[in-house]
C-alpha cells in the first residue's frame, strides 16, 4: 500500500513536535516505514459526528489523544458560547464527566482547561460519573453543555467523547454539523491555547463536581422509581446479582438498590472495581452473554432472581433471568423493554396513574412487543430515529409543548429510560425498576420469563435478531458506503416473503410495491429527519432495516418478525438472517 502525500506530511509534522508526550511519540517512532500503521493514524481527522467522537486511543489526527480532544473542545465551547449569547446566559457553563477507560481523567481535565481558557466555567467530576448522571448534572447546574468522556461498551484501545446540549440531551445532527464546522475553523493541534490549572481553579473557571451531584441523582432516582404497590416484605425476597463490568455503575447502583430496601444484592467481586483494561471480559458489553457469565455464575450459587449487568458507563444493563427450575435465561433487549414497558403501564393504571396524553417512545429498529401492549392501553407509541438522543428530543419537546406526557423511551440495544430527569437512556434507574418488577412478579409466583410468556400472549409473540460486520480502515468505509448504495439501486428479495413497503429516511419516501393491476408504485414523505437508513417491512408485519453505525466502521442489519407463535417468528427471522448473510457474504 503506498501512503499519499497528505498522510505522509502529516505523519512528518506530528514527529517534528518536540513537546509530544512520550508515549505519542514513541509510537510514531515504531511505525517510521510502515505506510499501512501511517496511513491508518493519518487518512482523515477523527470524525465528529451526532455522538461526538469515538476512536482508538493513540498518536495522530485519526485517533483519540489530547489534541484531537483539545480541537473537539474548541469547537464544542465556541458552539456553548453562541448558545448562551443566543439566550443572554451571563456565565456560561459545561458540565464534564468521564469513565475508567485509559486516558478518560487525564481527556477531562484537558476539556476542561481549554474550556476554562474561552472563558466558559467549566464543573469536572472529581471522580468517575456514569453517564446519565452526566445528563443529570447538566440539568441541574444549569449549564448550557455537558461532554462525557467514554467509550461506552468499545474494548480497552477506544476512547471516546460525548457532547450534551442544555437539556442534558446529546447532541441533534444540526447543532452537530455546527459544532463540526467551528472545530474546521480551529488552527494547528498544537496550538491550541490550554490555561494551567492553577489558574483555572484560582479564578473559579475550573471546578470539581463532588458527592452533593452524586447523591442528588440517586436520591432522584429513589424517589421517582417506585410504583407503590411493594411493601418491605415482598423486596427482602428478592435476590439480586450484580456486576459493573469494571465500569462506574457500581456505587450508584448498589446505592439505589440499598435505599429503597434490596437487601440481598451481591456483586460479582471480580467485576466490583474500575478497570480500564476489562480484564475479565473480552467485551464489556451486556449485549454479549459471555459478559454476563460471570455474573450468571454467582447468581446460580446464591438462587438469585436476576443477574444484571452494566456497561462502562452505565447507561445500558443486560439481565438474565431465574426460570420456575432454577435455570437461567439470557433476556434481549428487545424483551427486557417490552416487558418494562408493560409493568410501567399496567401498574399505572391500576393505581389510576396512567394520563390520557401518555407517550412511549421508541426508535424505527426497536421491537413492537412494548408498542403492542401500550397500544392496548390506549397510550400513544412514536418512533424516533435510531440513538437515544432523538428519543431526549422528543422528551424535551413534549416538556416544552406543554402537551403529552413521557411515560418510557426505550432501544433495542439495551437502552431505556423510565424517569424524564435524565435526557440519556440510564442504567442506574432501570437496575431498580427491573427489581420492583422482578419482586412485583415474585409476590405472585411468577418469574420474569413467565411474564415474558403472558405478555406474548396477550399482545402476540415476537423475535428479534442484530447482525453486525465490522469493516475497519478506508477500504471497510467505502464497503460499507457501496453495499448502501447497492440495497438502494437494487433492492432486496427474502426468499418466501413478498416486500410491502420500503422506507429510506435518507431520501425521506416511503414507498409500496405495486399491486397486482401495475399501478404506478405510490410513495409518501417520511417524517423523521434525514439518516442513512433504509427498513423493509414485508406483508406478514416481519421487517428488516440496514444502518451504518455512526460511531464504528460497522453495519448493522435488524430484523424482526410477529407472529401467533414463536415457531412463525422463529421461521420469518431464520429467512430474514438468511438474506443478511448473503448481503454480506459480497462485501467480506
Amino acid at each position: 500500500m503506498n501512503v499519499s502525500d497528505d498522510a505522509r506530511t502529516l505523519y512528518s509534522y506530528w514527529v517534528s513536535q518536540s513537546d509530544l508526550p512520550s508515549d505519542l511519540a514513541a509510537e510514531l517512532q515504531s511505525i517510521s516505514g510502515d505506510d499501512a500503521a501511517i496511513l491508518d493514524r493519518f487518512y482523515r481527522d477523527l470524525e465528529f459526528g451526532t455522538g461526538g467522537l469515538r476512536g482508538v486511543l493513540g498518536a495522530g489526527t485519526n485517533r483519540m489523544n489530547i489534541y484531537t480532544v483539545r480541537k473537539a473542545t474548541v469547537g464544542f465551547g465556541r458552539y456553548i458560547l453562541e448558545q448562551a449569547q443566543r439566550k443572554n446566559a451571563a456565565l456560561p457553563k459545561c458540565v464534564v464527566g468521564y469513565d475508567c477507560r485509559r486516558m478518560s481523567r487525564e481527556f477531562a481535565v484537558e476539556v476542561g482547561l481549554v474550556l476554562a481558557k474561552l472563558g466558559i466555567t467549566t464543573y469536572v467530576f472529581e471522580h468517575l460519573c456514569p453517564t446519565p448522571e452526566l445528563s443529570f448534572a447538566v440539568r441541574q447546574l444549569q449549564a448550557q453543555g455537558g461532554i462525557m468522556i467514554t467509550a461506552s461498551h468499545n474494548p480497552p484501545e477506544y476512547n471516546g467523547y460525548k457532547v450534551y446540549d442544555e437539556n442534558g440531551c446529546q447532541v441533534l445532527p444540526d447543532d452537530a454539523a455546527r459544532i463540526t464546522a467551528l472545530i474546521e475553523q480551529t488552527g494547528s493541534l498544537f496550538d491550541i491555547p490550554v490555561m494551567a490549572l492553577e489558574e483555572a481553579e484560582a479564578c473559579g473557571r475550573f471546578q470539581w463536581v463532588g458527592d452533593a451531584i452524586d447523591t442528588a441523582y440517586t436520591t432522584r432516582v429513589v424517589e421517582t422509581i417506585h410504583l407503590g404497590e411493594l411493601g418491605a416484605t415482598d423486596r427482602d425476597r428478592v435476590k439480586i446479582v450484580y456486576t459493573p463490568l469494571h465500569g462506574t455503575g457500581n456505587l450508584p447502583v448498589r446505592s439505589v438498590l440499598a435505599q429503597a430496601g434490596y437487601k440481598d444484592v451481591f456483586v460479582v467481586p471480580e467485576q466490583a472495581e474500575p478497570d480500564g483494561e476489562f480484564s475479565t471480559v473480552k467485551s464489556p458489553n451486556p449485549e454479549e452473554a459471555a459478559a454476563l457469565a460471570m455474573s450468571v455464575e454467582l447468581a446460580k450459587s446464591k438462587g438469585a432472581d436476576i443477574a444484571m449487568g452494566t456497561d462502562p458507563d452505565a447507561d445500558r444493563v443486560g439481565i438474565a433471568a431465574r426460570d420456575q427450575d432454577g435455570e437461567y435465561h439470557l433476556l434481549s433487549g428487545n424483551q427486557v423493554g417490552g416487558l418494562l414497558v408493560d409493568f410501567v403501564l399496567q401498574r399505572r393504571r391500576a393505581t389510576g396513574k396512567l394520563p390520557s396524553d401518555g407517550i412511549v417512545l421508541k426508535t424505527i429498529v426497536t421491537s413492537e412487543l412494548g408498542a403492542a401492549s401500550a397500544r392496548k392501553l390506549g397510550v400513544q407509541v412514536e418512533d424516533t430515529l435510531t440513538g437515544f438522543k432523538y428519543i431526549g428530543d422528543r422528551i424535551a419537546h413534549y416538556e416544552q409543548a406543554g402537551t403529552g406526557t413521557f411515560l418510557f423511551g426505550y432501544e433495542e440495544s439495551y437502552g431505556y429510560l423510565a424517569e424524564g430527569f435524565v435526557r440519556d437512556k440510564d442504567a442506574v434507574q432501570t437496575c431498580l425498576l427491573i427489581a420492583e418488577m422482578t419482586a412485583f412478579y415474585k409476590q405472585k409466583g411468577w418469574t420474569l420469563l413467565d411474564a415474558l410468556q403472558d405478555l406474548y400472549r396477550r399482545v402476540g409473540y415476537f423475535e428479534e435478531r442484530l447482525i453486525s460486520a465490522t469493516l475497519p480502515g478506508l477500504e471497510g468505509v467505502q464497503k460499507i458506503r457501496d453495499l448502501m448504495t447497492g440495497l438502494r439501486k437494487d433492492g432486496l428479495n427474502v426468499a418466501g416473503m413478498t416486500l410491502a413497503t420500503v422506507e429510506d429516511y435518507e431520501s425521506g419516501t416511503r414507498t409500496w410495491t405495486p399491486d397486482a393491476d401495475g399501478r404506478e408504485t405510490p410513495t409518501e414523505r417520511l417524517t423523521l429527519p434525514q439518516a442513512d437508513v433504509l427498513k423493509y417491512i414485508f406483508t406478514d408485519g416481519s421487517w428488516l432495516a440496514a444502518r451504518p453505525s455512526g460511531t464504528e466502521p460497522k453495519i448493522k442489519f435488524y430484523v424482526g418478525a410477529k407472529g401467533l407463535s414463536q415457531e412463525n417468528c422463529f421461521d420469518a427471522v431464520t429467512r430474514l438472517c438468511a438474506a443478511v448473510e448473503d448481503i454480506l457474504q459480497a462485501v467480506r
